[in-house]
């Protein structure tokens, strides 16, 4: 009985320091702070580095050949599972009736 009341005491401060943890967390949510010049001037455009950005469509293009390869590997090794499974079966049922 007594490890049942340790328990629900543990709990209930648990969850009374959540709850304060909580109402911190959305009080700092609240304010926004405007950006300063060195931050402008870090998010500013340079245009020495232009030529390494990545182009969207490129990206995007070469996103999606990335996930038909990864489609075509996975299906292969699906494939080459169930061909070893059916040989195998094949080979047993084989070897069996001919004893």
């Amino acid at each position: 009985m007594a490890f049942l009341l340790k328990n629900t005491s543990i709990s209930s401060h648990l969850r009374s320091s959540s709850q304060t943890d909580g109402a911190l967390a959305q009080s700092r949510r609240g304010f926004h702070v405007e950006l300063g010049a060195r931050e402008k001037a870090l998010l500013a455009e340079d245009g020495a580095l232009r030529r390494f950005k990545s182009h969207k469509k490129g990206v995007h293009q070469l996103k999606r050949i990335g996930d038909v390869l990864t489609v075509i590997v996975v299906a292969g090794c699906c494939y080459e599972i169930y061909a070893r499974a059916v040989m195998k079966k094949e080979a047993q049922a084989a070897g069996g009736s001919s004893s």
